[in-house]
């Protein structure tokens, strides 16, 4: 089984480095999904609220020792107000079959609810032992430090959009002067950087999948990346990063590949989605 690299949370806890993520995947495909990735010795689940997988995801869980799983989950948006966070992590708890989660993460930011009752309710399910850390996600340098200076509770994490085309160095930089774990989110790009001319010549010259490619260059950068695949050969093959080595001026050819490219973390929202709930 492959021992994966981690990093520590202000807490102490280790969190690993590359996670099984569950994005857009659900029913006995999330399941095949999460018991490949444990087997192989992932170690690390991220799901959320809004993906409609939690129970599945439970199902499997059940099977393995709670305490050998680092597991993230998130609240969403329309539910950021006080007794929102709160129901909605117990909700998820009870459909992960868990007492706990190891990180939970605000899904995105929402400018129409309160950031400090937010960090408040975290604050108090941190104290229940309901959650072990708290963190972010998607949000930008200005929000991250605004949560930091209210928060009760270290932001452990920010899961962001990552990959090489779109490497956001402001915010990375604001991440990493603050102590706070950088999640890359979509960090294969959705596999849209495959078709990068370097990621391609990389993985040949390497004899490697683009997928490998992509996740070795953000482990060496320090990222804990989360991707996602629906083929349980996929999860174990996105795992096989630890014992072969790519050239540093190989990894300098991705830091150039950057070209401010998103694939879902565009900078207008859809206000009126089910995702933020708010309405006029």
């Amino acid at each position: 089984m492959t021992q994966v690299p981690t990093v520590t949370l202000p807490s102490g806890d280790e969190l690993p480095q590359v996670g099984v993520g569950t994005w857009d995947i659900d029913g006995e495909t999330v399941q095949e999904s999460v018991r490949a990735g444990l087997d192989a010795g992932y170690g690390h689940v991220d799901t959320a609220e809004g993906y409609m997988n939690e129970a599945e995801i439970g199902d499997v869980l059940a099977d393995y020792d709670r305490e050998d799983i680092f597991l993230t989950s998130k609240v969403l948006p329309k539910n950021l107000n006080y007794d929102s966070v709160i129901q909605s992590c117990e909700a998820s708890l009870e459909r992960l079959g868990t007492d706990y989660l190891d990180l939970y993460l605000i899904h995105w930011p929402n400018p129409a609810i309160s950031l400090r009752e937010t960090l408040d309710a975290m604050a108090t399910l941190h104290d229940r032992g309901l959650i072990r850390n708290v963190g972010v996600s998607n949000f930008s340098a200005y929000q991250l430090s605004c949560a930091q200076h209210i928060s009760d509770v270290p932001i452990a994490v920010n899961q962001i959009e990552f990959h090489p085309w779109l490497q956001r160095s402001d915010l990375v930089e604001h991440c990493r002067e603050t102590d706070t774990v950088i999640e890359a989110a979509a960090p294969l790009g959705r596999t849209e950087v495959f078709e990068d001319d370097t990621v391609r010549d990389l993985a040949e010259e390497y004899d490697k999948s683009p997928a490998q490619i992509v996740l070795k260059w953000e482990i060496e950068r320090g990222i804990v990346a989360l991707p996602k695949s629906s083929t349980p050969e996929h999860v174990r093959q996105n795992l096989d990063l630890f014992d072969w080595d790519v050239a540093e001026e190989d990894l300098e050819r991705l830091d150039d590949a950057d070209r401010n490219h998103p694939v879902y973390d565009h900078p207008a929202r859809d206000w009126t989605g089910d995702v933020y709930g708010i309405s006029q």
